[in-house]
């Protein structure tokens, strides 16, 4: 009994810690019209409108609204093709990259830049880049600093376009309204001023990685076969993980819009998200982890601490590919989010509600899972 009752006070200090954890990302989601802060994940969704972001985080997604301006440094910035961004974008960031609007100006530095075809920036682009790419509208001007510089067919800029690269490439379908000149007095002047990001853009990387990474380590300790059947479930059945993952990625959003439309779902709606966004980084974590395990099977050996760290790392390294980066991490998202949906039906159905009588407990949940 003693036992029993320590093990139920290390995983209830253990769920304490999680809770901890999650807060900066909760409050990410749920906090007042203005985030300010650091986190693991910072989520600007679909039904979302901000004031501003201003923080540090892993990553900065936005496919809601800003009205106002976006700072930070982070490991990955993304503007989707449904975001809108009202003011200006200041950024640090291994991959930066903007597919939707933004009304003011961008200044950038990351390892990649793109500016997607469906981008549409009202203002000037200044960025200092290892690579690059302009495919849709800026309606000022260009001042960029690159190793290689790309003007795609569909790009639109409607001034000069100043440069400095070691590689240019400019497809005769751009549309340029002022000059192309290189200016090599650019260097690595171009991006955001340096007095206002004095972190330099790694730091958003390793920030993420080691929440990432402290996540996954209390997952471990609190539901270690639990996650043994998760990374088994992605190992064994990664189709079907993968199209499980896909098919709630896409629906649980719907249920939670749907919801909105009526009084009593409204609350419902956003609880949900809230749980929901919590579950796709315990997912990414998850998806990421079960590739390490995956690796490290190939080697014969096993070790869950050595796979959580090399999954982690491995995808932090594909991450920072440019063009195909994005591809790895939602591969790991997946995954992880379908294998975490199989997993814990398996477990109601394993169990059910109620265990001899009454509910059953989570100590009970994860000794379920061993013994199976």
């Amino acid at each position: 009994m003693s036992s029993r009752l320590a093990s139920g006070g290390l995983r209830v200090a253990t769920l304490a810690l999680v809770s901890l954890v999650l807060l900066s990302t909760v409050a990410g989601t749920v906090a007042a019209q203005s985030y300010q802060g650091a986190s693991g994940t910072i989520i600007i969704g679909p039904d979302e409108t901000y004031d501003s972001v201003e923080g540090v985080a892993g990553t900065v997604i936005v496919r809601g609204t800003v009205t106002g301006d976006v700072e930070t440094a982070a490991g990955t910035v993304h503007v989707t093709e449904a975001g809108e961004v009202g003011g200006n974008i200041e950024a640090a960031a291994g991959t930066v990259r903007i597919d939707g609007t933004v009304g003011g100006n961008v200044s950038v530095a990351g390892g990649t830049v793109e500016i997607g075809e469906t981008a549409q920036i009202g203002g000037h682009l200044e960025a200092g880049a290892g690579f690059l790419a302009i495919h849709g509208t800026v309606n000022g001007t260009v001042r960029a600093g690159a190793e290689e510089f790309v003007l795609g067919p569909t790009a639109s800029v409607g001034g000069d376009v100043r440069y400095d690269a070691a590689t240019f490439t400019r497809d005769p379908e751009a549309t340029i309204g002022g000059s192309v000149v290189q200016d090599e007095s650019i260097g690595d002047s171009a991006g955001p001023d340096s007095g206002e990001f004095a972190l330099p853009s790694w730091i958003g990387v390793v920030y993420g990685l080691l929440v990432n990474l402290l996540l996954g380590a209390i997952l471990l300790a609190a539901f270690p076969s639990f996650s043994a059947r998760v990374a088994g479930h992605v190992a064994e059945r990664p189709a079907k993980s993968g199209g499980v993952g896909l098919l709630t990625l896409v629906a649980v959003p719907v249920v939670l819009v749907v919801l909105l439309f009526t009084i009593v779902g409204i609350p419902l709606s956003l609880v949900g998200a809230v749980i929901f966004g919590v579950a796709v980084w315990v997912a990414v974590v998850y998806g990421q982890f079960a590739a390490g395990s995956w690796a490290l099977s190939l080697a014969d050996r096993e070790n869950r601490w050595l796979a959580l760290v090399v999954g982690l790392i491995g995808f932090a390294i594909l991450g920072a590919i440019p063009v195909v980066g994005w591809v790895f991490e939602l591969l790991a998202l997946l995954l992880g989010l379908g294998a975490l949906a199989l997993t814990l039906r398996e477990s109601y159905q394993r169990r059910g509600n109620v265990a001899d009588g009454r509910q059953t407990t989570l100590d009970e949940i994860d000794s379920d899972t061993t013994a199976a």
